[in-house]
């Protein structure tokens, strides 16, 4: 199997972990030789409630038995879906009410940005520098890394980028901005939180240019930071906000949501200004509403900050220099590139599934299901600090 993996599937990078999977199982994955591994990454955040969540599992096995796909989205009503975006307004703050179901995050990404032009008939989208919002035409041209962007340029124009935190740079938000597009905690920078208010402050920007604030709740979204959008901490309602990753209970799902007013801009002038064919699919829309009601039924977004105070309780080292984050979206910061490859990789020896970010190379990534328990989070620390001890 792993001989075909290398031969047949193709790669995102030269050195895959290449795990071979038997099955997983609440908070652990095993291994053909059936080793467990206690996972600490949930799927790079993925997975919110765990691998193979009794009520995840049995709504799609509910609706396997009604119907799967039947329809290209939004001509037919169905059930899962329309149930689905009901409870997200319900628990959204106003005016966000009225959600566009897509199959991924960067697909969401790239509705969010056609609608920001179409709505205010603008042009420019302003993002931030070490930005991450996916890896498709128009969420490339947004992120914030040269690196990453530039053999597949040219990209989509008229996007200027400034700092994330960075008060000043905020007079660039000018009345020729369509929108401004910003992680509520920036990921792949290394799980970096706004700062003094600095939100707020991107918010009345936006409100007095005109402009549309998207904010990327791919990763934060879900609970996964103590609320269930990562923007209700930080008391600035966007005019779009885009999810993904933990929404599905791990399949794959992404929406983007916004006021009625907004959001009708994609039927009319042009009809169809954007379309999928399997976003809102009915099986994953019964996931995605069934995780959805565990964790806003359940005391999990409540207890995911005590878990991360005992994470912080747990996780002291003298090569630990720096815990970013919040919830269980944390980054423990290493002093090299160098250790923290080693200790994702022995630790994974050691049955502990650790993870990197994608442009902070000394960040170790900790994002656990949420139902992880109190003794899974000693178990793991408990392997992180003997291999820190071991280097």
């Amino acid at each position: 199997m792993k001989q075909n993996f290398f031969k047949y599937q193709a790669q995102t990078s030269p050195h895959p972990l290449a795990m071979e999977v038997s099955h997983a199982n609440g908070s652990y994955i095993y291994d053909i030789e059936n080793k467990k591994y206690l996972d600490f990454v949930a799927g790079v955040s993925a997975c919110s409630l765990g691998h193979r969540h009794p009520k995840v599992v049995d709504a799609i096995k509910k609706q396997l038995d009604k119907y799967l796909h039947v329809m290209v989205y939004g001509e037919y009503i169905q059930q899962p879906a329309v149930e689905l975006t009901q409870l997200l307004a319900n628990h959204l703050p106003s005016p966000l009410e009225k959600t566009y179901l897509t199959n991924s995050g960067t697909e969401a990404i790239e509705g969010s940005l056609k609608l920001a032009r179409r709505a205010t008939g603008r042009s420019q989208i302003i993002a931030t520098n070490l930005g991450y919002h996916g890896n498709t035409m128009g969420s490339m041209s947004v992120m914030g890394y040269e690196e990453r962007k530039q053999a597949f340029r040219p990209l989509i124009p008229d996007v200027s980028f400034i700092s994330f935190n960075k008060e000043e740079d905020l007079k660039h938000i000018t009345n020729k901005t369509a929108g401004v597009i910003l992680e509520t905690i920036q990921g792949g920078a290394g799980f970096i939180e706004p700062k003094n208010e600095y939100l707020k402050k991107v918010r009345k920007r936006c409100t007095d240019v005109g402009a549309l604030l998207i904010l990327d709740e791919i990763q934060p979204g879900f609970g996964r930071t103590g609320t269930l959008f990562g923007f209700q901490n930080y008391d600035s309602v966007p005019d779009i906000v885009v999810m993904g990753k933990g929404m599905g209970g791990g399949l794959p799902i992404g929406a983007f949501t916004a006021s009625t007013k907004i959001m009708n801009q994609l039927q009319d002038n042009p009809k169809l200004g954007h379309i999928t064919t399997f976003g809102g699919n009915p099986v994953i829309a019964s996931a995605a509403l069934a995780t959805l009601r565990e964790i806003t039924e359940s005391d999990l977004m409540a207890a995911t900050l005590e878990k991360e105070k005992l994470f912080r309780s747990l996780l002291v080292h003298p090569l630990i220099k720096e815990i970013r984050g919040l919830g269980l979206m944390l980054a423990l910061i290493t002093p090299s590139a160098e250790i923290t490859n080693q200790v994702i990789l022995k630790c994974q020896d050691k049955g502990l599934i650790l993870f990197w970010l994608l442009f902070e190379t000394r960040a170790i990534r900790i994002t656990p299901p949420l139902t992880i328990s109190e003794n899974e989070i000693r178990e793991g620390c408990n392997i992180i600090l003997t291999v820190l001890d071991e280097l």
